[in-house]
């Protein structure tokens, strides 16, 4: 049970009876303290019931460069780059105290912006942020330079600085755990931050902004701004006085910020970006049912709105109808439903025109000739949310959109494959290069395909597993850099060589 929150047993009514008593912020956090900005406000739609959350300052250039100067002020004269590493990592670990004791409504409030449901969003997503703060909380002291060896009439070290002011700009889909994966590991490493969320979801990490400057953030150490992309996030992309620019989301955006650095300071720029990730399950699957349950939970996990679905099926053609068979079973039966109903297992997409979007490769799947299984339209328009049934494709051509386009949806593409060669060949045919999973009993392919496979993850036997030991990124135009274990701490650090003649 939470200090602050409901037990693990609440039920829908009593999440319902929160979520009416709850408080939502609605300024920036700036240099310590909010901050209503002078450019407006605009409002946060719930996609569950597609009623207004709350009124939320939308900042555009000068609350960008209030935040940002803020957070070089910090750098340049502030506490923390000059604290003892200990001491960053008992901040961390004081926000992490906090996350836990509010974890309710923090899981409530990513509920209500964003459409996960409540049990995810309190089980999975508020773990995940919890134990990235208290896992870099813990490493921030155990950081070492390195001494190489030289002459002995010279000394050399090569130190690891904190980079300096970091943008974080991070998506909707999974509004807590992203800007945790980005915001730990900067602050550990020393430098300050200025947040940007999706304009979706900026409730919970206003909620974040908040907690941390509790826990004993200096001013000025994070400052969170909430805004559109186009405005504040272009701002941040731009701005000279940001070192480091730290994005999760779309490739399209994802060219932006690097055109954005290149005309402006150079600024280095760390890009998680999209995915059409391959399930490859050949007919020695140690488990099929397993394989095809796992499959049927990753597609429709967190309404497949997931960089890393595994929105491609590649199944052997001895095995394909009865997988396929048993992923529509599974589909045809998941609780699509209101997000505070702790039985839901898939809540509505983030918002109408996404939905209308992710309808639209539906659509446009069918014409091209796919085989629709199940799913492929509105459900519960009773409620005035945006839901949408799982949905499953079969007989998907490879060189279709459906097949190579990135839906962030609930909705599965079966494609069928004869050889080992032929499935390498179908998983690396995309532009993506995130994720991708196998499932095979011969240890020997295990390997040789992970191998060939041009993914920054690869996971064999299962989907989606993991801790904060290992490291998680893409390689081709899924991006660059990598979230997660102490390889995060080379985005916010600068190596320096001093070279001393003795």
């Amino acid at each position: 049970m939470t200090k602050r929150g409901l037990t693990v047993d609440a039920t829908q009514d009593d999440w319902i009876r929160r979520a009416k008593t709850l408080a939502f912020p609605g300024a920036h956090i700036i240099d310590g303290a909010d901050h209503h900005g002078g450019g407006g406000t605009f409002a946060v739609v719930s996609p569950r019931d597609s009623q207004v959350l709350a009124d939320v300052a939308d900042g555009g250039a000068a609350e960008v460069d209030l935040a940002v100067a803020a957070a070089r002020r910090a750098f340049d004269d502030g506490p923390w780059p000059r604290l003892a590493p200990a001491e960053r990592g008992r901040v961390l670990l004081r926000i992490a105290d906090l996350i836990e004791e509010r974890r309710a409504d923090l899981a409530l409030t990513v509920s209500l912006e964003m459409g996960k449901p409540i049990s995810d969003a309190h089980d999975i997503e508020l773990r995940a942020l919890t134990n990235t703060f208290r896992w870099y909380g813990q490493l921030a002291d155990k950081l070492t330079d390195e001494s190489p060896h030289t002459a002995p009439d010279a000394l050399a070290l090569v130190t690891r600085e904190p980079a300096g002011v970091v943008g974080a700009v991070v998506p909707w889909n999974f509004p807590l755990t992203l800007a945790g994966w980005k915001v730990a590991p900067a602050l550990a490493a020393g430098c300050t931050v200025v947040l940007k969320p999706s304009e979706n979801s900026p409730l919970s990490a206003l909620h974040l902004g908040r907690i941390a400057t509790e826990a004993g953030l200096p001013p000025g150490t994070l400052n969170v701004v909430s805004g559109n992309g186009p405005v504040a996030g272009k701002a941040l992309g731009l701005h000279p006085d940001v070192d480091v620019l730290a994005f999760t989301g779309s490739t399209a955006v994802g060219r932006h910020f690097l055109r954005y650095s290149a005309d402006s300071n150079l600024k280095r720029v760390w890009l998680e970006l999209g995915g059409k990730s391959p399930n490859i399950i050949l007919p020695d699957a140690p488990d099929l049912e397993k394989a095809a349950a796992t499959a049927a939970w990753g597609i429709f996990f967190n309404q497949g709105e997931m960089c890393t679905a595994p929105s491609r099926l590649l199944v052997h053609s001895s095995v394909a109808e009865q997988v396929t068979e048993a992923v529509v079973e599974r589909a045809r039966a998941l609780r699509v439903g209101d997000p505070l109903d702790p039985a839901t297992e898939m809540g509505p997409l983030v918002g109408p025109d996404h939905h209308d979007r992710v309808l639209g490769h539906i659509h446009a799947g069918v014409d091209a000739g796919a085989r629709l299984r199940t799913g492929g339209d509105r459900v519960l328009p009773e409620t005035g949310g945006v839901y949408l049934s799982p949905t499953v494709f079969d007989r998907v051509d490879a060189y279709s959109a459906l097949a190579r386009e990135e839906i962030f949806g609930p909705v599965l593409s079966v494609l069928t494959f004869d050889d080992l060669d032929e499935a390498v060949a179908l998983a690396n045919a995309t532009e993506y290069g995130l994720a991708a999973g196998l499932w095979t009993s011969d240890l020997s392919t295990a390997h040789r395909v992970s191998r060939a496979l041009k993914a920054g993850t690869v996971w064999v036997n299962c989907y989606e597993e993991g801790d904060l030991t290992v490291p998680f990124g893409g390689m081709k135009q899924s991006g660059n850099g990598r979230d997660k274990s102490a390889h995060a701490l080379e985005k916010y650090t600068e190596l320096k060589t001093t070279w001393i003649q003795l």
